[in-house]
């Protein structure tokens, strides 16, 4: 690579890095503000989570939309697609007086993030040469904008300034961005549709059709997994294990803090070529391992220890590591299959909180503990995938 290159995938990387601290903004800007947007909208704050769900329906509309048509068209265009609508949002909810519109702008925030996936994590599968360890780092630089957004709505309520200068700093960065980004070049895809026709065996076949199978359910259990344990941790530490309520916040901080310590970990690993399945397999193990730590536990030292461990592995970007192995599979195909398999996540963000809200009505330990089966189901998949893997060679290397 030429320093001129080296130079431009830096400013690059920074720039798509950015759109995602601004995703971070996204995901919690909603309800950080629901109590004033309630008294905007003049409605109780059951409509206000109502227009958030739209969020999760825009995600579930667009991903396999978006995944399908970035591999047919430029990767930059489903970016600023998604920097576009993420603008939208940011500027009209502030002002927006209709819950229909409202609702609308929700949703734009959730094809804004399927668009934004389906445009930046093919490109860094790209610009690493196939390696996905540039992926892995979007976990951290998304919780830097989840750190930030509450500290600045907090900030200008403080000020006794208007809510929406939160929503106004999320489309400054935005526009900023968009600038910054615009004379860049993105890089080409590595993958010609005629360097992917290689003659396969019957059974090949049919081990790479069951291993995409695989990896759609593993999209949807690795989703399940951290959204399991962060929608019932709190809770868990609170009424059945007895501990304060600073305690059992605490224990969710602890997890955020594991999960970066695994990120950073992970991309060491990646960027040193490590076996993207055996990290799969081996943090899906810890994690389960960990749920069961916190299970059987007994004290807060232990339970701590348990949850510390629990982000270090399942919310570590084995998510993404997982994507990238799926990609390989495809190597023409990587924006679709980033919509497939983010559209089965996104199905576990509204299966999980119905079926664990019916467990609960028995207790909250048996809605936390059934998380222990979803970590078991993942360790199960994932070994399979890896034996399909390596039995059969089926991965495809980037050029």
């Amino acid at each position: 690579m030429t320093k001129s290159a080296s130079t431009s995938y830096k400013r690059l990387s920074f720039s798509l890095y950015l759109n995602y601290v601004v995703h971070g903004f996204g995901l919690l800007i909603l309800a950080q503000n629901m109590t004033q947007l309630s008294k905007a909208w003049n409605q109780p704050l059951a409509v206000v989570s109502y227009v958030i769900s739209g969020v999760g329906i825009g995600r579930l509309l667009a991903y396999l939309i978006t995944g399908y048509f970035s591999d047919k068209l430029s990767r930059k265009f489903f970016v600023y697609l998604g920097m576009l609508c993420y603008f939208i949002f940011a500027i009209g909810i502030p002002f927006s007086k209709s819950i229909p519109l409202s609702y609308f702008l929700a949703i734009l925030a959730g094809v804004a993030n399927s668009a934004l996936d389906a445009g930046t994590y093919t490109t860094f599968v790209e610009m690493g040469g196939g390696n996905g360890k540039y992926n892995v780092l979007l976990k951290a630089v998304i919780s830097v904008g989840e750190f930030t957004i509450p500290l600045l709505v907090t900030l200008f309520s403080d000020l006794d300034a208007w809510f929406g200068w939160s929503f106004m700093v999320m489309a400054a960065l935005i526009l900023i961005n968009a600038i910054l980004l615009f004379p860049i070049k993105f890089p080409d895809k590595r993958v010609s549709d005629k360097e992917e026709k290689v003659e396969e065996r019957p059974h090949s076949k049919k081990a790479k059709a069951l291993t995409t199978v695989l990896f759609v359910i593993y999209g949807y259990l690795s989703m399940a997994l951290m959204i399991w344990y962060t929608q019932w941790i709190t809770l868990y530490g609170q009424q059945t294990l007895k501990f304060t309520d600073m305690q059992s916040h605490f224990l969710l901080s602890l997890y955020s803090i594991g999960s970066v310590i695994g990120v950073l970990l992970l991309f060491t690993l990646l960027g040193k070529n490590a076996s993207e399945t055996k990290i799969m397999i081996v943090m899906n193990v810890i994690a389960t391992l960990s749920l069961l730590i916190i299970v059987l536990s007994k004290s807060l030292v232990v339970a701590e220890f348990g949850s510390l461990l629990f982000g270090f592995s399942a919310a570590s970007g084995v998510m993404q590591t997982a994507l990238t192995s799926f990609m390989r599979l495809y190597p023409t195909k990587t924006g679709f299959i980033t919509g497939i398999f983010y559209f089965f996540g996104s199905i576990a963000s509204f299966t999980v909180p119905i079926i664990t809200g019916r467990l609960s009505i028995q207790s909250i330990k048996l809605a936390f503990s059934f998380d222990l089966l979803v970590g078991i189901l993942s360790v199960l998949v994932v070994t399979i995938i890896a034996f399909l893997i390596k039995e059969f060679k089926l991965s495809n290397q980037f050029d």
